[in-house]
């Protein structure tokens, strides 16, 4: 029985080690090609896709560098990383010409107007799902208005790392859980769980 306990609980980590892989090399092929396919989107030149692939060569080098130095710190180490990430955005964007700049910007523009639309899409599903009176609904869009601001003040803030801001994100969604169980009912609260599990179910499936 301990042996065959032992056997299912190597498999089960073995499954779940696969599944995050996977999820991390899907991740990484839609990163890459969203990449590529800006390049077609914004009409790179030759001599500009030339000089992006030097840049990515440079980045990519120096990233396995810091990667291997092990006389530096974790903050040291993710400190490092970040100018690193913020050098190569740089160079990447000064490749772009003043045509290219403006059709990035609309493009962008065009993203969150895509997200506006899903996000308010999202909550009107919520409204019906869960029965949301309107005085809830519009508490729910102040909540997310505030938090979307938050979230974004704490990745653009430069003077923190990647390990502090997660810590601030992980407080915010605490604090974001905490405001819920004021706003909703008992009963509101435990559909909206399992409109959550649902959408992870879904996503697993993918």
């Amino acid at each position: 029985m301990k042996k065959l306990l032992i056997a299912l609980f190597a498999f089960s980590t073995l499954t779940l080690s696969a599944s995050a892989q996977e999820k991390r090399m899907s991740k990484a092929k839609h990163q890459k090609h969203e990449k590529h396919d800006l390049s077609q989107k914004l009409n790179f030149s030759e001599e500009q896709k030339k000089q992006a692939a030097v840049y990515k060569a440079n980045y990519k080098t120096q990233m396995q560098q810091l990667s291997k130095n092990d006389n530096i710190t974790v903050k040291e180490y993710r400190e490092k990383k970040e100018a690193l990430h913020n050098e190569q955005k740089a160079k990447m964007e000064s490749l772009l010409t003043a045509e290219q700049k403006v059709k990035m910007t609309q493009m962008k523009a065009e993203h969150q107007a895509k997200r506006q639309q899903h996000d308010a899409a999202r909550m009107d599903k919520m409204k019906t799902k869960l029965n949301l009176t309107d005085a809830q609904m519009a508490q729910m869009k102040t909540q997310h208005e505030a938090m979307k601001l938050k979230m974004q003040a704490i990745k653009q803030d430069d003077k923190m790392d990647k390990a502090a801001k997660k810590e601030k994100m992980t407080a915010l969604k605490a604090q974001m859980k905490e405001e819920n169980k004021k706003m909703f009912t008992a009963d509101q609260l435990k559909k909206m769980e399992e409109m959550k599990k649902d959408r992870k179910g879904k996503k697993a499936v993918k």
